[in-house]
This record gives structure tokens, sequence and C-alpha cells, in this order.
């Protein structure tokens, strides 16, 4: 399979979230115990989203292979993990090991919370030729993705029938094609949906960026904006143009990622953008719902590798650490060809190492459907990695409000989202 780690490189048992603030405040583990083992604390909010007692089986694995190192998890909901982390990383107090967002990581590395991964590959002779991303930043690694949830084209297939269309929309113009005889159906569905809330602005980069990504194209030059170039503007332009088609469902300015789900659920839309995570849920809300998953469209005659948005499950080590080679060798465990494709697979999530592959034996058929999608292009997401992330969406969403209602041109918008950008990029 192939992956463009380059574009990475730059874009970069259960306790409750009280205990975790404790943990959190206790800059990690303690010194060796007196048999010459360490115990490493491990904060993430993976355990509390995977089936109860799985990540325990994957622990307890690796202490068997390694009795010396004991790890303790410290596992809570997404949003208390984050609180804590960023608590802990302004505090350098961040337990020994922690699972990190990738919007997280320039802020971590700049307050010096968490260490140099690559200074720790070379220390340990780790080969990093299978993992198939690092997020860096000013050229060192500073979080290994472990799992990868992509976001593809979510296709309502019995919409996209009564709309008298064949296939699948491959390219732009099929999409726009698409989407208006969804629109303009016996029904009150439309061929698409945008979350465009500025509360939660990540609408920018799962659904609108996502465009850019599928051609090939990119936000940013040397690491720095470039919202005016050719291919943004293409980009914002194509989307104005579905706005301007009515293709959207209303309510955009407003929406946030799960309205847009809820939406396709109840048949509301034909097609979406989203994470491989919504399937059960959408299975479970309508079993009867026949959809479909695809590449994101292209440009009309791109032939080029087709990026797909992507979140993770990221690795990082504190700097704080006492036992920085020991956390690295958990690390290194967790990235294992093995483990990660275990991993993968109770996460319903893709590997972070690219020779790894998933058990699809007991999943839904759509995730091997996903993973094939995967292989084929590359993850893409070059808010990863970025100074204050969701405040450079945020302030794009503004600008793109204002040219899906008329009041701003595409061009006037890009020069002052570049602006803003610029401002914290530099």
């Amino acid at each position: 399979m192939m992956f463009r780690a380059t574009r990475l490189k730059r874009l970069v048992g259960v306790v409750t979230a009280a205990t975790m603030v404790a943990a959190v405040a206790a800059c990690g583990s303690d010194d060796a115990a007196s048999d010459g083992s360490v115990t490493l604390e491990f904060a993430q909010w993976w355990g509390a989203e995977l089936p109860a007692g799985e990540f325990d089986k994957i622990i307890d694995d690796f202490t068997a292979q390694n009795p010396n190192i004991k790890i303790k998890l410290l596992s809570a909901p997404y949003a208390s993990t984050k609180q804590q982390l960023l608590t802990g990383a302004a505090s350098k107090t961040l337990p020994d090991v922690v699972g990190l967002d990738g919007a997280w990581v320039n802020d971590f590395a700049t307050q010096g919370a968490i260490t140099d991964l690559s200074a720790l590959m070379t220390e340990a002779d780790y080969d990093d030729s299978e993992l198939a991303s690092q997020v860096q930043v000013d050229g060192k690694t500073y979080m290994i993705p472990v799992v990868n949830f992509v976001y593809p084209l979510f296709v309502n297939m019995d919409l996209l029938t009564a709309a008298g269309v064949d296939k699948v929309p491959a390219t732009r113009t099929e999409f726009l094609d698409a989407a208006k005889k969804i629109s303009a159906g016996d029904g009150d569905a439309k061929g698409w949906v945008l979350p465009l809330d500025t509360a939660v602005p990540n609408g920018v980069q799962n659904d609108v960026m996502s465009w850019l990504g599928a051609s090939g194209g990119s936000m940013l030059a040397d690491g720095k904006p470039n919202l005016t170039s050719a291919p943004v503007k293409n980009t914002i332009e194509y989307v104005k143009s579905l706005n301007d088609a009515d293709v959207i469902a209303p309510g955009s300015l407003t929406m946030k990622e799960q309205d847009k789900v809820e939406k396709f659920t109840n048949g509301q839309v034909g097609m979406m953008i989203d994470s491989l995570a919504h399937i059960n849920l959408i299975r479970k809300n309508k079993p009867d719902l026949n959809f479909q998953v695809a590449p994101l469209p292209a440009e009309d005659g791109y032939t080029g590798e087709r990026g797909i948005p992507y979140a993770s499950w990221g690795i990082g080590i504190s700097d704080s650490t006492k036992h920085k080679a020991e956390a690295f060798t958990f690390v290194s465990y967790l990235m294992s060809q093995q483990t990660n494709a275990k991993l993968s697979t109770i996460a319903n999530g893709f590997p972070g190492n690219k020779t790894a592959e998933p058990d699809f034996g007991n999943s839904d058929p759509l995730f091997k459907t996903a993973f094939d999608i995967y292989q084929q292009g590359y993850p893409a997401n070059e808010f990863v990695g970025l100074p204050k992330s969701e405040d450079l969406m945020r302030s794009f969403a503004e600008q793109l409000q204002l040219v899906l209602t008329g009041k701003s041109s595409v061009d006037d918008a890009l020069a002052k989202a570049q602006e803003n950008w610029s401002s914290v990029i530099g």
C-alpha cells in the first residue's frame, strides 16, 4: 500500500475522571521498584471506547513479554482526557505515556510537555519504515498515529437509484449531477450535507478541505498557509457551486457533525463525508438503510492518489518521565504488526503500521471496502500538527459562511483567511 507520510509529518482497568486528574497532577510514575521494574502511567480515551476488557488483554500481553515494565491504564472519555491533558501539558505534569489527538501536538511540543520521539527511535535503533505516518513539529516526531479512523463518502444507494443515477460519483462533475438529481426527486431529500457550525468547526477539516485532498491538493506550502492558491480556490468555488445549485441540506451554518449523521440516517440527504466510526451507529438506528462507502470524488481528469480525511488515536511520551526508554518499548509494542492489527480490529479502525491488516471476519463488510479505499490512497489531514488548529478551522468557516450567504467573494474570503492564518502559523 502507498502512503504520503511526508505530508503528514508536517501536518502534523478504567478509572474515573477524578482519578485521572490526580494521576495527571502526579507527573508520571514513581521511580523503579525494588525489584527493578517500573510502572508507566498511560492516559488515554481508547479504553473507554473499546469493548470492555479488550484493551486490558493487549496490556496484559505486553507485561507478559516485558515483566520489568508494568502499565497503569488511566482511561476516561475523550472530553475528560482532553481537558486533563491540556492542564497537565501546561504544567508539564503529564503521565508517562499519553494518547494524543493530532490537534494538540503542536501546542504540547511547543510547551515542552511531550518528548522528541525521533531521538528515542534513534536511541532504540528502531526501524520506522513500517509506520504509516508520523506527526512532526520542526522536523521532529512527537506523535505516532496508532489507529486511524478515515472519512470516506457515504452514499444512500436507494436515493441514488431513485434519482436515476446508476453509479456512485467518482468526479466532482458526477457528484454535482447526482446531487442535483437527488434534490430534484419527489421527496425533500438533498444531495449533500455540510456542517459549518463555528462552535465546533471540524466541518472545515472533514467536509471542505477533504475535497482538496481528494485531488492531491494542499492548503499549505512549505508549512505556511497557501489559501489563495488555485487548488484551494477551485475547491471553494466547487463548494459554492453546490450551494448555488441548492443541493446542500438547509441549516449548514449552525449544523454540527451529529446533525449531519442524523440527516443521512433518516434519509434526508443522499451523500455525506463521514467517519467510519458511525457505520455501526447508522446500522443500529436504521437497520434497513441501504448505503455504501466510496472514495471522495476528485477533480475531473485527476488520476493521482486520492487523499482521504482521517482522525487518529495518536501516542506520545511525556518529556518529564524518568522512563523514556521503557515508555518507547511500550510504544513500539503497540506499533508492532501483530499488536497493531489486533488493536485496529477491536477498534474498527485502520492500523498505523502499514504492514498490519485488521481481521474483518466479524465486522460490517463496509469496513473492508473502506480499508481497500485507504490502501489505494493516502491519509490526508493537514490540520494535524498545526498550532491552534481549531481556531484556524473556525476563522475559515466564518469566511466560507460569508461566501455561501453572498456577503463575500471567494477571492476576498480566501485573502482574509490567508491573513488570519498567517498571523497564527507565520
